[in-house]
C-alpha cells in the first residue's frame, strides 16, 4: 500500500473514531405540566375536587400540557390514580385515551361526562365512581394528603383495544401494554 493510500486510511479511520466517541446531546425528557397544578405536589385546589360523597368541589378536570413525547406515538392516554385510597390497590379518578398524536395538551374541563370538549376520537373509561369522565379527588375526612397522580402516556397505536365496558384496570392495563413512554405529575389534596 502507498504511502498516501496508508495515510487517506488513517485520516479515515480517525474521522470515524472522534465522530463515534463526540458526545450525543440527549433527547429533551417527555413531560407533562399542568398551569393548575404545582409541581413537586402542590396541593390541589377545590376548583378540581370531586363533587359528592362529602366533597363540594368544581370537579373540573385541570389543564394539561405534554412536550416531547418519545418518537412513534400514534396516540396518547392519560390516567389520574390515587395510591392512597383504601381500596387497596388505589383509586381510578380519570381514564382517557385515543387522544391523537397531533393533540399537545387538554383545557381545563376537558374531562367532562361527555367528552365534548375532548379532541376528537379521544375516549374515557368509567373511573372508580362508577361513570367515564373526571372525578376529582375527595379522600376521606381526617386521613392524610393523598397524593392524585395524572400521568400521560405515549402510545404505540392510534387506536387502543379497549372494550366499551372495560374497568379502569382493564383500560390501564391495554394503556401500560401498549406505552412507548410516560410522564406523570402529582398533586395533592386533604379535608
Amino acid at each position: 500500500m502507498s504511502e498516501r493510500k496508508r495515510e487517506m486510511a488513517l485520516r479515515g479511520l480517525l474521522a470515524s473514531a472522534l465522530l463515534v466517541a463526540a458526545p450525543v446531546a440527549p433527547a429533551a425528557a417527555f413531560e407533562l405540566r399542568s398551569p393548575d397544578i404545582m409541581p413537586g405536589g402542590g396541593r390541589i385546589d377545590e376548583t378540581f375536587v370531586y363533587n359528592g360523597f362529602g366533597c363540594e368541589g368544581g370537579n373540573l378536570s385541570p389543564a394539561l400540557a405534554w412536550r416531547n413525547p418519545p418518537p412513534g406515538a400514534r396516540s396518547f392516554a392519560i390516567t389520574l390514580h390515587d395510591p392512597d385510597a383504601r381500596a387497596g390497590a388505589g383509586f381510578w379518578h380519570w381514564l382517557v385515551y385515543d387522544i391523537p398524536a397531533t393533540t399537545t395538551g387538554l383545557p381545563q374541563g376537558a374531562g367532562a361526562k361527555n367528552g365534548a370538549s375532548l379532541p376528537a376520537g379521544a375516549k374515557q373509561v368509567a373511573t372508580d365512581f362508577g361513570t367515564p369522565g373526571y372525578g376529582g379527588p375527595c379522600p376521606p375526612k381526617g386521613d392524610k394528603p393523598h397524593h392524585y397522580k395524572f400521568t400521560i402516556y405515549a402510545e404505540k397505536a392510534d387506536k387502543l383495544a379497549i372494550p366499551p365496558n372495560a374497568t379502569a384496570s382493564v383500560a390501564g392495563f391495554v394503556i401500560n401494554a401498549n406505552a412507548l413512554g410516560k410522564a406523570s405529575l402529582t398533586g395533592t389534596y386533604g379535608r
